[in-house]
């Protein structure tokens, strides 16, 4: 029973390790190797194409956001109710007479 069972087990791992084997086999061949870097340079290509999409949209949005802030400054809203603004005045003196002959 116990030299059955131990067939068993080895049959059994020598189908699993020739049929991994195989696998890795297939893998690494020139055609499976060219295939997937092919895939993979197409999905790169995808994604950078993907990312410049966003980048562009996003610098769209963000100009958009940097103009209307600046024409907010060229011309604010009036707000209705406010206060109105502080001028400061400043003080100064002219001076007619030159005192020190400069």
């Amino acid at each position: 029973m116990r030299r059955t069972f131990w067939l068993l087990v080895g049959a059994g791992t020598g189908v699993w390790a020739t049929r991994k084997a195989t696998r890795m086999a297939r893998q690494l061949t020139p055609q499976s190797l060219a295939g997937r870097a092919a895939q993979q340079a197409l999905t790169t290509g995808e994604r950078l194409r993907l990312f410049a999409r966003d980048v562009a949209e996003l610098t769209r949005e963000r100009e958009a956001e940097l103009r209307e802030a600046i024409a907010l400054d060229r011309d604010p809203p009036a707000a209705e109710g406010a206060p109105p603004r502080r001028i400061l005045k400043a003080r100064y003196t002219v001076i007619d007479e030159d005192k020190d002959g400069h």
